[in-house]
């Protein structure tokens, strides 16, 4: 029935702003900057419970054979820079302007589809990316809490999510499902988030983090374990009830829920300058998804 859409719908984007204000409690106002250690926590409790859960029938979990793993390699690798970039930009930017500029990967998917697959971009199409461009480039001359680390990890995470967008639509490996794909990434991130903890350090700092022992700071990376997971599958199920360009929607309702009700949760500080980046790169994205609608149904 159609109130059970709408109500995954609503659903998903209740636990879209929750974890990304869980994650940003963490990182921010714990100040547990250390995402080797973080993001390693939660792909290793998201392969764990995608494992029980495919044990237990709740979710539809297939062989994965070596040959479908290796094809999808290169996108793990995608997703690992995906996570680590963007948890190190969203603990130094604040989420409005952290979604400002991951709306730029628009433009990194816009610009690999054009070169490698030749693709004609609609009028509607090419204003769009040029106004979230626009947004981003100027986002850092008007951020009164400019920083450069932050800024230089996000166009790290934008740059890995555009060209992971163009990997899963254009080369997905057949008999691999949404929840495959997501056994192998997480796999790969523990692997590789364990083996890089002690070199950047992140393994030494947590042990002399201050609030180690805190009920707060447990129960703030637990819940963003938890939560993490529940995203996944409200993702998948919303993928499966809805069509492309409405799962787009869905995802733009909960980021623009998450930039409104961010400052009545945490402190930051915005220009007008910085406001108007943060408007017109949500309306390009709205133009954005309004374009592809359009060049579907003709």
């Amino acid at each position: 029935m159609q109130w059970r859409k709408y109500f995954t719908g609503l659903a998903f984007s209740f636990v879209f702003v929750v974890t990304y204000f869980t994650n940003k409690f963490v990182l921010s106002v714990l100040k547990f900057t250390y995402p080797t250690l973080f993001q390693g926590w939660q792909t290793l409790i998201g392969a764990a419970l995608l494992v029980l859960f495919g044990k237990l029938g709740w979710v539809e979990m297939s062989r994965i054979s070596r040959s479908a793993a290796l094809s999808w390699l290169p996108a793990s690798l995608l997703f690992v820079g995906n996570i680590y970039a963007g948890s190190r930009a969203l603990s130094l930017i604040d989420i409005p302007l952290f979604f400002t500029l991951q709306n730029s990967s628009h433009v990194v998917s816009g610009v690999v589809l054009k070169a490698f697959h030749g693709e004609k971009l609609q009028l509607l199409n090419s204003i769009s990316l040029c106004l979230l461009l626009l947004s981003a480039v100027n986002l850092p001359l008007s951020d009164p809490q400019f920083n450069v680390s932050g800024y230089a990890w996000a166009a790290v995470h934008l740059s890995c999510v555009g060209v992971y967008r163009v990997f899963k639509s254009h080369y997905k490996p057949s008999g691999l499902s949404d929840l495959d794909q997501q056994y192998i990434n997480y796999l790969l991130s523990v692997l590789l988030l364990a083996v890089a903890a002690h070199p950047t350090g992140d393994l030494a700092g947590a042990l002399d983090f201050p609030s180690l022992k805190s009920r707060t700071f447990h129960s703030g990376c637990c819940a963003s374990a938890l939560l993490g997971f529940m995203l996944l599958l409200a993702t998948v199920r919303l993928q499966s009830g809805f069509s492309i360009e409405h799962f787009g929607v869905w995802i733009f309702l909960s980021k623009i829920t998450a930039v409104s009700l961010s400052p009545f949760v945490f402190h930051m500080t915005m220009s007008t300058p910085a406001f108007i980046c943060v408007v017109v790169s949500h309306a390009a994205e709205a133009l954005l998804l309004y374009s592809q609608r359009e060049s579907q149904l003709r």
